[in-house]
């Protein structure tokens, strides 16, 4: 459908789709001028598209007015072949890590230049968690991130620099060649580390696991207290990675 005057050439379909991005694991709920103000859409359109996706399923209205995320666009996405057969597989192994660890156990594909967390395993004892399952991490600064540029294309390691490695904690990266020197190192063993990169008091460690064609697939961490030696932890998280990607093979055996 065509756009309208106050926006020229953006279709309906763009403007819903833009709308429901303004929702994020840290801005669950919204008031309609708050999404009106994310979206860039005016507040009247913002109210009429609103109305149209609270009506199919896709926004939930509460009593206060404000907006979340319905359960119908939950049903659909759980359809998604590659989160959901991850999801499955790789639940046994999570929980055998957490069981041997008692320390976050997180899994993340890449979803353009993040990684999008789609299965996590805690418990009390573990670190609170800055992330949950649909929340996304950066690349530069955590484990999952570097596992994913370290065995992805050579161009998201070009696309991430030039969009600049922003501070999130002290120890954040920042610098390409420093950047680089890590990847590269994760490369070699398959392990990668973050020492309060992303968060002061957390550290994390992550390993890739590879889909039956060779490819990686996602990555498989750990989030543990900094003052945790999260080297020691490394081998058992390498094991878990190993033992998905023979089981993502054999899936795919058995499937075919």
């Amino acid at each position: 459908m065509a756009g309208n005057a106050a926006e020229p050439g953006r279709s309906t379909a763009s403007r819903l789709l833009t709308l429901l991005e303004v929702f994020t694991v840290r801005n669950e709920e919204l008031t309609l001028v708050e999404m009106a103000q994310r979206s860039a859409i005016p507040v009247a359109t913002t109210y009429r598209l609103a109305r149209e996706l609270a009506t199919w399923g896709a926004l939930e209205r509460l009593p206060d007015r404000r907006y979340r995320v319905g359960l119908r666009l939950w049903e659909i996405g759980s359809l998604a072949p590659r989160q959901r057969y991850l999801r499955e597989l790789s639940r046994p192994y999570m929980q055998d890590l957490y069981d041997a660890t008692k320390e976050n156990v997180q899994i993340g594909v890449r979803d353009g230049n993040e990684v999008l967390i789609v299965e996590m395993v805690s418990g009390r004892s573990a670190i609170p968690s800055a992330t949950r399952v649909g929340g996304r991490l950066p690349l530069h600064a955590t484990a999952v991130g570097k596992v994913t540029l370290a065995f992805s294309e050579p161009e998201l390691m070009a696309l991430t620099v030039a969009e600049g490695l922003p501070k999130l904690a002290p120890r954040t990266i920042i610098t390409p060649g420093q950047l680089k020197q890590a990847v590269e190192q994760v490369r070699s063993t398959e392990l990668g580390f973050a020492y309060e990169e992303m968060t002061k008091g957390a550290s994390s460690v992550a390993s890739p696991v590879f889909g039956p064609d060779g490819r990686f697939a996602a990555a498989l961490g750990l989030v543990v207290h900094a003052s945790t030696d999260v080297t020691r932890l490394a081998p058992a998280v390498r094991t878990a990675a190993l033992g998905l990607s023979r089981e993502l093979a054999r899936w795919s055996n058995l499937k075919h």
